[in-house]
């Protein structure tokens, strides 16, 4: 494509997969990059909802929030994210305004004397992971499309189903056209 961009994933970065793909834990799927090293690459996907909402995962957990799927690993992990000023102590930047993780107690906490805005939040089961070298193999393929986080706002205001379509739109270009291309050309 003429409009690809070259850019290095980086923590912040947006993996976009590309509309062929057709593994089922990844299919129109936007993934968060939270690290990406020399061990190897972690994530969260964006845009895939489980079933289940906070309280019911957490005993004496009053959050009713949605947990999305954040990928086929470790689903018995929880993870979060945060849009906003930093409002956790441990947590990470993954650019502007946008914080991965920190101290899940802090969290309820603050919750509960109205210290956070708790819809700024994102719960994720599980996460996305690459050992060392496997992303890279992924973008020679064209897995992947590779997003600058100047896009983050989308996760928080964009419905999960909307995301890979609205994200490839605001990207422009050649990736207004894939963002309309259908899950099966064949039914077109």
């Amino acid at each position: 494509m003429d409009d690809m961009p070259n850019i290095a994933p980086e923590s912040g970065s947006l993996l976009i997969s590309e509309p062929f793909l057709q593994d089922e834990n990844f299919v129109r799927s936007v993934v968060l990059l939270c690290e990406n090293n020399e061990l190897g690459s972690f994530g969260l996907v964006l845009n895939k909802l489980s079933i289940f909402k906070l309280n019911e995962l957490l005993e004496d957990c009053v959050l009713d929030n949605e947990v999305y799927v954040g990928g086929p690993v470790e689903q018995n992990t929880l993870h979060f994210i945060y849009y906003g000023e930093q409002v956790l102590e441990d947590s990470v930047s993954l650019g502007p305004k946008l914080w991965w993780g920190g101290d899940f107690a802090e969290l309820l906490g603050k919750s509960k004397l109205g210290l956070v805005n708790i819809s700024d939040f994102r719960f994720f089961l599980g996460y996305s992971g690459w050992e060392n070298g496997q992303l890279k193999e992924e973008l020679i393929d064209n897995t992947w499309i590779v997003c600058d986080n100047s896009h983050t706002e989308n996760i928080f205001t964009v419905a999960p189903d909307d995301l890979w379509r609205v994200i490839l739109k605001n990207m422009g270009g050649d990736f207004q056209v894939l963002a309309n291309y259908p899950i099966d050309p064949r039914l077109n």
